[in-house]
């Protein structure tokens, strides 16, 4: 009985070193997972999004070595009494206001900074959008209509084989996924936890194999269709995201803080929404737009680039917002009134009829309940129509 005791002790001792160890050895990526279901607690949320570095693996983008480019202080903004009102009850984090180039408004909530390197979320898509039309430009991608896989094989065989470049651009793969971040088991919320966990995008990305509909018959946002837009420049450039964003984009603007995208274990950018910039780097985005593509007297991006894909060209619904290559267009716009957004708040606002920029972050955990969106474009419209 005593030799049977003493060998079950030795075999539970065994179990509980072999169970230390693999936790010694899983400990990051445990960590990352539990970063994850916790990222958007009420206790943590706010922190978390200027600290995504806490819970994802990261890259730098480099921002170069040239100077700061200049935001001139115009004339004060006097906020509306509903704006103010509208800051507290979307739980903005961060508001900036450009007024023709002038920065009019500046204000940082619920203990955020300016320093803050705050997640774009989906306004990450339409800074992939802007590099997309660099390419475009100069030849490296010729043909949207190209199919996908003749730049990135790895998708043959996948739901992806069959669309072609603009197809995704405008979020008309026809791909099956499931954009519910309340459901656990939605396709978006599966991601996220392989990206926590270091796994390939890639991979996910080849892995999808059902289709909701034909490529380019319909829009059906699918955050996915980015990430193949990404693994379309890397296979027609052979260069990172990061680099090729850095050197075409970010180095160009002049930003403040050098920006970082989330990775997977990889190392690949998670393009779809792992941005991290200040707000004020945000709004100079959202003025390069303004002015047609051109920042500080350079071009960056192609005007014709900038008004195709802020242009309302996908298949949505009529009556509702439109989409052009990964930037929103609000019901009822004129044509130079655009957006890019993110989930919980996250917003670049353009309006080049009255000449403003708003970049907005923030931690709204009410940002799915039905007319939130449109509140939020009403304020935006009522700001840049006041000033």
């Amino acid at each position: 009985m005593r030799r049977v005791l003493r060998i079950s002790l030795r075999i539970l001792l065994v179990l509980l070193l072999a169970a230390a160890a693999l936790g010694v050895w899983k400990r990051e990526e445990i960590m990352r997972l539990w970063a994850v279901n916790t990222l958007f607690a009420p206790d943590r949320i706010v922190q978390n999004f200027s600290h995504m570095d806490r819970a994802f693996l990261t890259t730098p983008v480099p921002r170069g070595d040239g100077p700061v480019s200049p935001l001139p202080e115009g004339a004060p903004y006097d906020l509306p009494d509903e704006v103010e009102t509208w800051i507290e009850e979307r739980s903005v984090t961060a508001l900036v206001i450009l007024d023709e180039g002038d920065l009019v408004h500046e204000s940082y909530h619920l203990g955020t900074g300016p320093d803050d390197l705050r997640i774009s979320w989906s306004v990450a898509k339409s800074y992939l959008s802007a590099l997309m039309g660099t390419l475009v430009a100069d030849g490296t991608i010729p043909d949207l209509d190209a199919p996908v896989t003749d730049y990135a094989p790895l998708l043959e065989g996948s739901a992806y084989e069959g669309a072609s470049i603009r197809d995704v651009l405008q979020m008309q793969s026809g791909v099956t996924f499931d954009e519910d971040y309340l459901d656990y088991d939605s396709d978006i919320n599966r991601m996220g936890r392989a990206l926590a966990l270091g796994r390939s995008m890639d991979r996910f990305a080849a892995d999808l194999e059902a289709r909701d509909r034909d490529p380019g018959e319909q829009w059906q946002y699918v955050s996915i269709d980015t990430h193949v837009i990404g693994m379309v420049i890397r296979g027609a450039t052979g260069r990172s995201i990061p680099d090729l964003l850095s050197e075409r984009v970010i180095a160009p603007l002049g930003l403040e803080r050098e920006p970082y995208y989330i990775t997977d274990g990889e190392g690949v950018a998670f393009v779809l929404g792992g941005l991290n910039l200040t707000t004020r780097d945000y709004a100079r985005l959202g003025l390069m737009f303004l002015q047609g593509g051109v920042y500080g007297g350079t071009r960056i991006v192609p005007d014709g680039w900038v008004d195709a894909s802020t242009t309302p060209s996908a298949n949505t619904e009529p009556g509702r917002i439109g989409y052009g290559y990964q930037w929103w267009i609000p019901v009822g716009a004129e044509p130079g009134q655009f957006m890019a957004r993110g989930i919980y708040g996250q917003y670049v606002y353009v309006d080049q009829v009255n000449g403003v920029v708003i970049a907005a972050n923030a931690a709204d955990r009410q940002f799915r309940e039905p007319g939130v969106n449109e509140e939020n474009i009403r304020i935006f419209r009522l700001i840049a129509e006041s000033l």
